[in-house]
């Protein structure tokens, strides 16, 4: 179930970009909600492309409590910016990498691995979590990899 709050910073997301050209989805704990994962979410994000990530920053730009720049970490880089709405905090990472075997990947191309899912008259686009799972993993986050990896198997199994 999610929380009410983030339905409503959803759907202010929702109605902003919905007619925009950004290419973008929900990831992380949301992601996984909608998609039936039984978590409760923390934040939102919202995975995009570089130019994906300046254009949200300037659409919401009253909102924006960390201005999109290019951050990187030991084993993630991205253009990453944070937004507070309704107190809710949602965070933009553009052209996410991460790096494997001490290599930058290509960024992520988001288009290949969305789909949408409906709430409440709303086609919300969320990466496929398959993928999320194998990134997760990627990333050395074993504990939600492994949530993950049981939760793609019990759908399976409900699936037969």
């Amino acid at each position: 179930m999610i929380p009410q709050a983030y339905l409503k910073v959803l759907r202010k997301l929702y109605e902003r970009l919905k007619d925009s050209d950004v290419n973008w989805v929900i990831t992380g704990s949301l992601g996984f909600a909608l998609q039936g994962v039984p978590v409760e979410p923390y934040d939102i994000d919202i995975q995009t492309d570089k130019k994906g990530a300046y254009e949200i920053e300037w659409i919401f730009s009253e909102f924006v409590v960390t201005p999109v720049n290019f951050r990187e970490s030991e084993r993630i880089r991205s253009h990453f910016g944070a937004l507070m709405i309704d107190g809710i905090k949602v965070e933009i990472m553009g052209d996410i990498q991460k790096k494997v075997n001490n290599e930058w990947e290509p960024p992520v191309d988001i288009k290949r691995y969305r789909h949408f899912v409906r709430i409440k008259g709303m086609e919300i686009p969320v990466l496929d979590l398959e993928y999320e799972y194998q990134a997760y993993l990627k990333l050395g986050r074993i504990k939600k990899a492994q949530m993950l990896k049981k939760f793609l198997e019990k759908r399976g199994k409900d699936n037969v």
